[in-house]
């Protein structure tokens, strides 16, 4: 049998995380395009500074709900009047409201983006807001509440920020309102919240794909640049403070047959020089199949089907005073939560006191920078990047330069970043699982008080 020679690999081509052209338009609308050829599948983000934070006393979720009736009917077109010429440009078209404001979403054919670009334009420009849409999405906000409550992962993280910040934060508040806040939402409520806040001078709009024979100057003035809004002075933004006293919080849920883990702290966010060395080091904690806490718990002990470790920017301020959320996160089954908790701080004292090593820091270093260009395929994902370094005040070349900086990173510099960032005796400790089986185990573990609530 003669078998054909086995492909040789070519030549690695130099790859660089790509830069924005960045522009504004006449009305304020701050324009970040970036051309990717062979795209043709056209990405834009929109960031509107409307943040959770600037949400009425008692009505939490009503950024959420105004995000979510932007596409429900224009001056222009009725809900399903939007949605069929959506359709039309083969386009999609979403939102979410977030802490740092809300993101608006368009992913359409390089060949119908004028089209779409109208669109997007539309229901930024003149939403309608009717009565009977707004009332709908209430309604379905309401009936989501009970499912998360439902599902460990997501009571865990509601717990958790309960836990890390004031009351009187918002970030201590379900991020898509309660069922009585929800419930205060109206259409009056919405409308006045998008008056208040979304304007063309405060917005940012990121256009990422191949824009061969497209007119995009054109596209952008004919639709976005129509839309017109008053300028607005900056909003102060509060100061973040928060309480990572090491403590345990169990969530009962009798009867669970699992333990969801989520172990958190505040840390600074993205501006901090620290941030390149503690992403290495965090990644090596338990950022994949082969990271430390997966060898223990899941490889050794065969406590879980997997445990990561990451960073979660919250919110960003351009001075570099905002924070993020530093994490532990997996389930384990009921009778072992004590040992897997107890084997987790075995892992946090051995990295303090032993270090990472250089295979682990190299192995890092290929699967974060290594696979960039992969993780950069689509327009997508190249704009919901530079959709986030607006929102975070970074400067357009960030991610390229934090590549750079995570290829020159050392071992001792990863280690020593990955070890203040989780400190055994300041992590609060979230269980949502059965209390009358895991709490005195927990509390045996000395790792803080330990509280139960009810779930």
């Amino acid at each position: 049998m003669q078998f054909h020679p086995q492909p040789q690999p070519g030549q690695a081509r130099p790859w660089a995380f790509p830069a924005p052209e960045r522009g504004q338009l006449p009305n304020g609308l701050t324009v970040l395009r970036c051309h990717r050829p062979g795209q043709q599948v056209v990405a834009v983000e929109v960031s509107l500074a409307a943040p959770l934070e600037a949400e009425p006393q008692g009505l939490d979720g009503v950024a959420t709900i105004m995000a979510r009736a932007l596409s429900e009917g224009t001056d222009q077109h009725t809900a399903e009047e939007f949605a069929a010429e959506l359709e039309r440009c083969g386009a999609t078209l979403d939102a979410y409201a977030d802490h740092p404001g809300v993101r608006v979403s368009l992913e359409v054919p390089a060949s119908r983006l004028h089209k779409a670009l109208g669109l997007l334009a539309d229901a930024l420009r003149a939403p309608a807001f009717p009565k009977s849409e707004v009332e709908r999405l209430v309604r379905n906000r309401l009936d989501e509440i009970p499912h998360e409550l439902a599902n460990p992962a997501r009571r865990a993280a509601m717990a958790l920020s309960k836990e890390l910040f004031p009351a009187d934060s918002r970030m201590s508040r379900p991020r898509q309102g309660t069922e009585t806040t929800v419930t205060a939402v109206d259409a009056t409520a919405v409308r006045a919240f998008y008056t208040a806040h979304v304007r063309p001078a405060t917005a940012t709009a990121v256009v990422v794909g191949d824009f061969t024979g497209v007119d995009l100057d054109q596209a952008l003035a004919d639709t976005l640049g129509a839309w017109s809004g008053d300028t607005a002075a900056p909003r102060p933004v509060p100061a973040v403070t928060a309480d990572d006293s090491g403590r345990v919080v169990i969530v009962d849920r009798p009867g669970a047959v699992q333990t969801q883990l989520l172990i958190g702290r505040v840390g600074a966010d993205r501006h901090d020089r620290v941030w390149p060395a503690q992403t290495l080091g965090t990644y090596c904690l338990g950022g994949t199949l082969t990271s430390r806490l997966d060898r223990v718990l899941r490889e050794e002990k065969g406590y879980t089907y997997g445990v990561r470790a990451f960073a979660q920017v919250l919110r960003s301020t351009p001075d570099g005073a905002g924070a993020s959320l530093l994490a532990i996160s997996g389930s384990v089954a009921t009778e072992v939560t004590g040992p897997a908790l107890d084997d987790a701080w075995k892992v946090l004292r051995t990295l303090a006191a032993e270090g990472l090593t250089d295979d682990e820091r190299d192995v890092a270093v290929q699967n974060l920078v290594g696979i960039a260009p992969l993780k950069y395929e689509t327009a997508a994902s190249v704009a919901g990047t530079f959709a986030d370094q607006v929102e975070q005040h970074l400067p357009d070349d960030f991610q390229a330069h934090l590549y750079l900086r995570l290829a020159e990173t050392g071992t001792v510099e990863a280690t020593a970043a990955v070890v203040n960032a989780f400190p055994v005796d300041r992590l609060v400790t979230v269980l949502v699982g059965d209390a009358s089986v895991i709490e005195e185990p927990v509390k045996a573990l000395g790792i803080g008080d330990v509280r139960v609530v009810t779930g």
